[in-house]
């Protein structure tokens, strides 16, 4: 697969700072369209997930409700590049765990990539973070205690991105994963999957940018614990 080498994933915070409990809106979620039309997110007090498909912003929220947002939302966390396949290769009646095994043999280990993958899901299991209030509790307490939603034979898009081992924090090492359906009523963070037939669309990426919140005191003067993030994403994502 050959790189483009103009190629980006935009980062506003990070996930590790979401994990320890720095939730505030830092950034509004529009600001992002600025570097990219595909990606993830959330909104300030972790609330719900944000896709981004096409150039137009969702929300799912703890109720299961999809909703497009305005872009004037506050995000905490958020990431988006401008998604142009750079190989696609078809599925066919597999489980989440083979298509992430089918993908780790295309690409790079140690670079970003953009994952999309279009389809008629059999299953598809998400969750969705309830929005908090500060004091902000530390995420992996929200994840044991989210809404998750399940749907078969349904049509959609899965979005996302893989991040190498060695930029665990910032983000998530791995895959990390968002869907929404194709008549925009069900979505959220993947937890897994079972895919009828689709198409998976691969992106690597020859850069990251990552944007602080630089005005935000509270990520200024917070100690990142690092080896309680590490586990914490590991359980919550």
């Amino acid at each position: 697969m050959t790189v483009k080498t103009r190629s980006y994933i935009y980062q506003h915070g990070t996930l590790g700072g979401l994990m320890q409990d720095l939730m505030d809106g830092t950034e509004k979620i529009g600001t992002l369209s600025n570097y990219g039309d595909f990606g993830l997110g959330t909104l300030e007090g972790s609330n719900g997930e944000v896709i981004f498909l096409d150039g137009v912003i969702y929300h799912a929220d703890e109720n299961g409700d999809i909703n497009r947002l305005t872009g004037d939302e506050l995000t905490p966390y958020a990431a988006v590049t401008n998604f142009e396949s750079d190989e696609q290769f078809s599925l066919t009646d597999v489980s989440d765990e083979l298509v992430k095994a089918a993908i780790l043999e295309k690409i790079s280990h140690n670079l970003f990539a953009a994952v999309k993958i279009e389809g008629i899901f059999k299953h598809m299991h998400v969750r969705v973070a309830p929005k908090q209030v500060k004091p902000y509790p530390r995420f992996v307490e929200i994840a044991r205690n989210q809404p998750e939603f399940e749907a078969d034979d349904i049509s959609g898009t899965i979005v996302g991105f893989f991040t190498p081992g060695l930029f665990h924090g910032a983000a998530a090492a791995g895959f990390h994963l968002h869907f929404i359906s194709d008549d925009r009523k069900f979505g959220g963070h993947v937890l897994d999957f079972e895919l009828a037939e689709g198409k998976a669309d691969l992106m690597e990426l020859a850069e990251f940018r990552q944007h602080f919140p630089t005005e935000n005191a509270d990520y200024l003067e917070n100690e990142i614990k690092l080896d309680e993030i590490a586990k914490d994403i590991e359980e919550a994502e």
